[in-house]
């Protein structure tokens, strides 16, 4: 009896631990997976110089775009250009998110610093790092004094970009002065007289206490195996940043920018002096498109100032054919046409506060290069009125242009010059609104025209009183 007693509880009993078992397991939180890294990596390769800084401005900024959580910098460099190795840690500073350096075979000198400033410094089994004294542009010694200078503000960057992160402000400072001698704990590690160098396996090194490497975060035989390491495996989502020649040809075309500029804007404004030419409205659109390409590729620039600068030029355009004598489109479509210029030389940064994008430094050299860019405009737009007046393009440019044409007065042939003489007296009718330009038409042929006093409306009898250099001076006949 007992046997069957017990057996009929243990019927009973085990299906119900069981199903409680079951529920538990369900009720347990399941572990979480790690959320997927989205990373950018960005090349750094041959000297540092501008297309390096171009392509690794564009870079952080589409990364912040992007919102990527991880900026790597794939890095092979024998060093550079000081200045520029500057402006790529002032970019990198921007950056929100974490930055890490992979040194690639090797980051000597400037690739030193530019790594330094990166939150983690990977290697690959063959990787370089070091020798980060300053020299000059032709890789010579600098004066004493100088040098002296140049390493001081340099070692006091690196202790400041180097904090909580362990021994690296000692190991980039020996790497920079000769006569800094890299001690941890009892251990010297480089004595004075010689700049420090590191292969992957001395940065990996564990020194002082707690044991901590003495510049590596880790060694990984590429970019792949880095991610793998720190994030594990499948838990990233990578893109690399493409190189083109533009980056290289970007840094001649910013370089030049008021010059192209200037050209641009005068080659425009003789193309609205000379309707029907094309040439002219062609070789000016095409020559500040290369600065706004320029700028674009330096990293400075997105599609958005090109397309303002379009709208402007509409405007203008619509005053011109359509609405002569408004003034305010065309006013407002010059003044789009000025600032998306400043706006595409502007270093403006994604998601960065007003106060800190909008501020007087970030526009200071731009409109700098825009002032540049009209005298260089005015000054050979006076040099064509000097030496133009007899080639064929002034001659597109003066009084006797077809009917549809507009009258232009200054510089032009003697010849050109009685026959403007003629019209004063001569009367006319108004084609469009005077408020105070537009168009007139005397015997049949057109003119730029302006009312000194009030208004003209379409289709008003008008009588030439005079002329000034672009335009004649008419005035409304009373019925």
């Amino acid at each position: 009896m007992k046997r069957v007693f017990i057996a009929w509880l243990l019927a009973l009993v085990v299906p119900l631990i069981s199903r409680a078992e079951g529920e538990a397991v369900k009720a347990a939180p399941q572990a979480e997976k790690p959320a997927v890294k989205s990373v950018m990596v960005i090349p750094v390769r041959e000297a540092i110089d501008k297309p390096v800084l171009y392509v690794l401005r564009r870079g952080l900024k589409e990364a912040i775009d992007r919102k990527a959580d991880v900026v790597v910098l794939d890095m092979q460099t024998p060093g550079g250009r000081l200045d520029v190795t500057f402006d790529i840690m002032e970019a990198l500073g921007k950056f929100p998110g974490q930055t890490i350096t992979f040194v690639d075979k090797e980051a000597i000198s400037a690739g030193a610093f530019i790594s330094a400033t990166t939150g983690e410094i990977w290697f690959a089994p063959d990787g370089v790092i070091g020798a980060a004294a300053p020299v000059s542009s032709g890789g010579k010694d600098v004066d004493v004094t100088m040098k002296q200078k140049i390493v001081s503000y340099l070692k006091a960057r690196v202790r400041a970009l180097s904090e909580g992160k362990g021994h690296r402000g000692a190991v980039i400072s020996a790497m920079i002065d000769a006569d800094t001698e890299l001690k941890i704990d009892d251990q010297v590690i480089k004595g004075k007289g010689e700049l420090l160098s590191l292969t992957a396996s001395e940065a990996s090194k564990l020194y002082g206490q707690p044991p901590q490497p003495l510049l590596a975060a880790g060694i990984a035989k590429d970019v792949d195996a880095l991610l793998a390491q720190k994030y594990g495996a499948g838990n990233v989502s990578v893109q690399r940043l493409e190189v083109t020649w533009s980056e290289e040809l970007a840094q001649y075309l910013t370089a030049w920018s008021p010059i192209l500029m200037g050209l641009g804007l005068l080659a425009v404004f003789i193309e609205f002096k000379t309707p029907g030419l094309g040439f002219f409205g062609i070789a000016g659109g095409v020559l500040l498109g290369i600065v706004f390409f320029g700028h674009y590729v330096a990293g400075l620039s997105g599609h958005e100032p090109a397309v303002v600068f379009v709208l402007g030029a509409v405007l203008v355009a619509a005053e011109i054919l359509f609405f002569p004598g408004i003034i305010l489109p065309a006013l407002v479509g010059v003044l789009m046409m000025l600032g998306a210029l400043v706006w595409s030389m502007a270093d403006l940064w994604p998601n960065e506060p007003l106060t800190v994008a909008w501020s007087a430094d970030a526009f200071a050299q731009p409109l700098q290069n825009l002032g540049l860019g009209l005298l260089v405009a005015v000054a050979l737009g006076a040099a064509f009125a000097r030496f133009l007046p007899k080639g064929w393009v002034w001659d597109k440019m003066v009084v006797g242009s077809t009917i549809g044409g507009v009258a232009q007065m200054a510089g032009v042939r003697p010849e050109s010059a009685d026959e403007v003489a003629a019209l004063t007296g001569q009367r006319g009718v108004a084609v469009t609104v005077l408020r105070p330009s537009g168009q007139v038409e005397i015997a049949g042929r057109r003119y730029e025209a302006i009312v000194e006093m009030g208004a003209v409306d379409a289709g008003d009898a008008v009588v030439v009183r005079g002329r000034t250099a672009f335009a004649l001076v008419v005035e409304r006949i009373s019925a």
